[in-house]
């Protein structure tokens, strides 16, 4: 059984989905052990609650400096153990002594077609206001390992969007999620539960 943690600052759609495959049997051999968000007024946190998962806030106003915000975030995951730390729409930088402890292990999922529209600034609403004031035709989603890097960890897997001539960034945002976010999610979920996907020597290998 994958025990995961997903890690979620707002509404928790992308959680959502993942429970949502979890409870169709489309995501098999994992449970959600914890979901930790920087904001407790998150929305993924009464997700969590309503289905009996522990949620928790962990945020660094609370704190004095990043540093101690760096490290009770690391204590938390270490002290969970999880297989595999979901980051679903977190919008805090990972701490490099977790990305360095759950080397491999970390998962986050991206609202663009990697190496397009991310790294830093690249996040929520931001990324499809980018992707519409540069006019490009399609956009998508990607879900990739986490490394050092802001969006660089190799990736898993993407699905493709279409841009619409009418398109707001909030009707682009909902477009992305639906046809793309919460659909590659779960599924590399599940493939990473069920040994279908591993990352050997910095790349993704692919398993039937």
């Amino acid at each position: 059984m994958l025990k995961i943690v997903v890690c979620v600052s707002g509404g928790g759609t992308n959680l959502q989905a993942v429970l949502d495959g979890i409870d169709a049997g489309i995501v098999t051999n994992t449970e959600v052990i914890e979901v930790i968000s920087n904001n407790a007024k998150a929305g993924a946190l009464k997700r969590a609650e309503a289905h009996g998962i522990p949620g928790i806030c962990i945020s660094p106003k609370e704190f004095a400096d990043r540093e101690a915000f760096n490290q009770a975030f690391t204590d938390e995951l270490c002290r969970l153990k999880p297989d595999l730390v979901v980051l679903a729409g977190f919008l805090v930088k990972i701490p490099e002594q977790a990305v360095a402890h759950f080397g491999n292990r970390i998962v986050n999922i991206h609202p663009s077609l990697i190496p397009s529209f991310c790294g830093v600034g690249y996040y929520g609403l931001k990324v499809h206001e980018k992707v519409l004031e540069r006019g490009v035709k399609v956009t998508g989603a990607t879900v990739h390992f986490v490394n050092d890097g802001m969006d660089e960890g190799p990736i898993i897997a993407q699905k493709a969007v279409p841009v619409q001539e009418d398109d707001t960034p909030e009707i682009l945002q909902r477009r992305v999620m639906e046809q793309a976010e919460w659909i590659l999610l779960p599924k590399a979920i599940d493939d990473i539960a069920n040994g279908r996907i591993a990352v050997v020597d910095g790349k993704v290998i692919k398993k039937q």
